[in-house]
C-alpha cells in the first residue's frame, strides 16, 4: 500500500504548495511530489525572475497567511502605461493610462521575485498540519484505483489519494498519461527575462511597449529595478540569448528608450519560447489540471501565474464544499463542477492575449494606426479605463471566496 491522501499533487512549484495550503484550510489532507531537489529552493540570491500579481491574488495570498511574509519585498504598480512603438521612435504619444487612484482598492497589482514567494510557499507548507512536500519524487506512472488513484515514483514506491491534481506545468506528464489532448500553436516568439538597475526611479510604473516583433514589459521591483519580458522572433531572441551584455543591451536599449535613464543588466537572463497551449479537458476521472498543466497563454498581460491560481482558488472551495456536504471529492460530478466554473475564464483570457499579441506583433501600418488610436480613445473614456483596470486587478467574475480574501 502507498501512502495515501484526500489529495495528491503533482508539482511543486506555485500552484501545487498554494493548491495544498487552501485544502488545508477546509481540514482536507494533501502531499505535493515535486521532482526537483529540495537544494533548489535553498538558493536566496536575486536571480531576475519576478510575477505580477494582481490585486485578487496578494488578497488570496492573505487568505492563506503568505502575505504577511512577503509584502516588505514586494512592489506595488501605482501606474501602467500602455503604448504601441517602434525601436528607435519610441512610445505613440497616443498612450493607454492606468492610474491605481482611479478605483477604490488601491494598487492594481503588486510585482514580487520569485525566490520570495516560492519560498514562503515552501515554509508555511512546511509548518502547516495536514500538509507534505516531498522533494526529489518523480512521478513515472499513474493509475486510478477504486475510490482514488495512485502513482510510482522512480524509486518503485507509490503515493494513492482520493484525487490526483496535475500541477506540473505545461509539459505535464500526468496530463499525458491521463490520456488529455492539447489544443495550441506557436507564436514564432521567444520571451527574454531579464532585470536591470535603472539610474533613475520607475516611479511604481508598469510599462508595457508593443513592437513589430513583441511586446516588452517593464515592471517594478523595490530599489531601482526593473523586470523586463522582452519578446522578439525565435530567430532573433535565440542569436541575443547568446551575446554577451554589451551586445544584448545595444539590442535593448533602442526599444527601451532612456526614461529610466542609464540601465545595467543584474542577474541571470531567461528565455522562454511562447506559444498557445490549451487542455481540451480540465477534469477526468479522478483527476483535476490547475495551472500551465491545463493551459499556457502568451505572457503579455502578465496573467500566467494569476490564471494558475484562480484555478487553484476555485478548485479548493469545490473540494472544500464537496468535503462538507459528504461528498466523494474526486468523483467526476464535483470536478464538473471546477470545469465549469474555470472552463470560460481560461478561454476568454486565452483568447484575448492570443488576439492583442497579432494584432500588435505587426508592421502593417493601417493596423498600427488603429491600434494607436484605439489606445488614445480607451485613455480618453474614464468608464471603459477603469473597467479594464478592474479587470486587471482580477475584480470581475464570479471570485472565488480566496481571492476575496476570505477563507473556504
Amino acid at each position: 500500500m502507498g501512502e495515501r491522501s484526500d489529495i495528491l499533487i503533482v508539482g511543486g512549484g506555485l500552484n501545487g504548495p498554494a493548491l495544498a495550503l487552501a485544502v488545508a484550510g477546509a481540514g482536507l489532507s494533501a502531499h505535493v511530489l515535486d521532482a526537483a531537489p529540495a537544494a533548489t529552493l535553498a538558493a536566496p540570491d536575486f536571480d531576475g525572475r519576478a510575477y505580477a500579481l494582481a490585486l485578487s491574488t496578494r488578497r488570496m495570498l492573505g487568505a492563506l497567511g503568505i502575505w504577511d511574509h512577503v509584502s516588505a519585498q514586494a512592489q506595488p504598480i501605482e501606474d501602467i502605461r500602455v503604448s504601441d512603438g517602434r525601436a528607435g521612435e519610441g512610445a505613440s504619444p497616443f498612450h493607454l493610462h492606468f492610474d491605481h487612484r482611479e478605483i477604490a482598492e488601491g494598487p492594481v497589482g503588486h510585482i514580487l521575485e520569485d525566490r520570495y514567494l516560492r519560498a514562503a510557499l515552501n515554509e508555511a507548507v512546511a509548518q502547516t498540519q495536514g500538509v507534505t512536500i516531498e522533494h526529489g519524487a518523480e512521478v513515472v506512472a499513474q493509475e486510478v484505483i477504486p475510490g482514488g488513484a495512485r502513482v510510482t515514483l522512480a524509486d518503485g514506491t507509490t503515493r494513492e489519494g482520493r484525487l490526483l491534481v496535475a500541477a506540473d506545468g505545461r509539459g505535464s506528464r500526468t496530463v499525458q498519461r491521463a490520456g488529455i489532448s492539447r489544443t495550441g500553436w506557436a507564436y514564432g516568439q521567444t520571451s527574454l527575462v531579464a532585470a536591470l538597475e535603472t539610474e533613475l526611479p520607475h516611479n511604481a510604473t508598469a510599462h508595457q511597449m508593443f513592437f513589430p516583433e513583441g511586446p516588452l514589459a517593464v515592471l517594478p521591483l523595490t530599489g531601482d529595478r526593473v523586470s523586463i519580458v522582452w519578446t522578439d522572433s525565435t530567430t532573433r531572441a535565440d542569436i541575443l540569448s547568446g551575446q554577451d551584455e554589451a551586445t544584448y543591451l545595444s539590442v535593448l536599449r533602442p526599444r527601451f528608450g532612456s526614461f529610466l535613464g542609464e540601465i545595467r543588466l543584474i542577474g541571470r537572463r531567461y528565455s522562454y519560447p511562447l506559444g498557445l497551449s490549451l487542455a481540451n479537458r480540465l477534469v477526468a476521472d479522478r483527476l483535476a489540471l490547475v495551472g500551465d498543466a491545463a493551459h499556457g497563454i502568451h505572457p503579455l498581460a502578465g496573467q500566467g501565474l494569476n490564471l494558475g491560481l484562480r484555478d487553484v482558488a476555485a478548485l479548493a472551495q469545490v473540494l472544500a464544499e464537496a468535503c462538507r456536504r459528504g461528498e466523494d471529492i474526486g468523483a467526476i460530478d464535483v470536478l464538473e463542477r471546477y470545469r465549469a466554473w474555470r472552463q470560460f475564464d481560461i478561454a476568454m483570457l486565452a483568447t484575448a492575449t492570443d488576439t492583442i499579441n497579432r494584432a500588435f506583433s505587426n508592421a502593417n501600418p493601417l493596423l498600427r494606426l488603429g491600434r494607436t488610436l484605439a489606445l488614445g480613445a480607451i485613455d480618453a473614456m474614464p468608464g471603459p479605463r477603469r473597467r479594464l483596470m478592474r479587470e486587471a486587478a482580477g475584480l470581475t467574475g464570479d471570485l472565488p471566496l480566496l481571492l476575496q480574501g476570505r477563507a473556504i
